[in-house]
């Protein structure tokens, strides 16, 4: 059986909100398995202790820059957020969107390749995040992008520098706007019910299957409470279906419709998200350098 640690335990306490007990236990159960521990205590908690996907633990930014139908997305990250507040940072951020969204470099190294002088740096984007990186003293990355181009209109939404939205639309800019504010606060997982990825849907299945297990219910009542969970998640994280956040009494189609406008995408980067930042065992660090000095001796 996996050893669970006291990091590991704070970390999913950290993830879902749950008490310290119960986190250990579903680590136990999950033998270590942080996803599967995470499931465990939707089970045992409701859906509220699964908070994984609002807090995330690397630092950075997210730049956008919209030229006529052409546009990009970026996400920029750093080691604190002390740097996310940096001038020189924030510039950088800002240009190598705009040198995206003009060039569409076709990834990260051609990204890197794209002519660019700043602070005293240069001649290409990396050697100005190279420049940066003696300079501030902090390591620093072009993490991802998206380009954008094409016969839709675009427009984009900045939450802060943590979260930005890019939409594809036809019709009303002001609309579409509010749209992507929507889908920053949201934060939706696609258009449509039917756009759903499958991968979500059985993991919200699987959730549901064994809350009704517990309920003790006959196995036709089950059934219905499954699919009834499995529907209610699928509208409630389609952009769609999910209630307006200017206007909750019309979902974000209805409002669409109003104004005659047509959603065909979004783009929605938050930073650090799908990043695990490492959490540091002091006391087994300690025990380490302690041993490493007794050998030397």
């Amino acid at each position: 059986m996996a050893a669970i640690t006291a990091s590991m335990v704070a970390e999913l306490r950290a993830k879902t909100d749950a008490p310290m007990m119960e986190c250990k236990k579903a680590l136990t159960e999950a033998e270590g398995d942080m996803v599967k521990a995470e499931e465990l205590l939707r089970v045992k908690l409701g859906s509220k202790a699964s908070k994984a996907a609002a807090r995330v633990t690397a630092e950075g930014v997210v730049a956008s820059a919209i030229q006529g139908q052409t546009g990009a997305l970026l996400e920029v990250n750093c080691e604190t957020d002390f740097v996310t507040k940096n001038d020189s940072f924030l510039a950088l951020a800002q240009a190598a969107a705009q040198l995206i969204a003009k060039h569409h470099p076709a990834d990260l190294d051609a990204l890197g390749a794209l002519p660019h002088a700043q602070d005293g740096f240069g001649p290409t984007l990396e050697d100005v995040r190279k420049g940066l990186i003696g300079k501030i003293g902090e390591n620093m990355s072009f993490r991802r992008f998206k380009y954008f181009s094409g016969d839709n209109q675009l427009t984009a939404y900045l939450h802060g520098t943590r979260i930005g939205v890019v939409v594809e639309f036809a019709g009303d800019e002001t609309s579409a706007r509010d749209v992507a504010m929507h889908v920053a606060a949201m934060k939706p997982v696609s258009l449509t019910s039917a756009d759903v990825p499958q991968e979500l849907i059985e993991r919200e299945r699987s959730v549901a299957t064994a809350k009704a297990a517990e309920s003790g219910k006959p196995a036709e009542i089950a059934a219905k409470m499954i699919d009834g969970a499995v529907q209610k998640y699928l509208k409630e994280v389609s952009l769609f279906n999910q209630p307006f956040v200017k206007n909750d009494k019309q979902t974000v189609e209805q409002m669409l419709q109003a104004a005659k406008t047509t959603v065909k995408s979004f783009t929605m980067y938050v930073v650090g998200e799908g990043i695990e930042r490492k959490v540091d065992d002091f006391a087994a660090e300690v025990a380490a350098q302690v041993a490493a000095a007794k050998q030397a001796s």
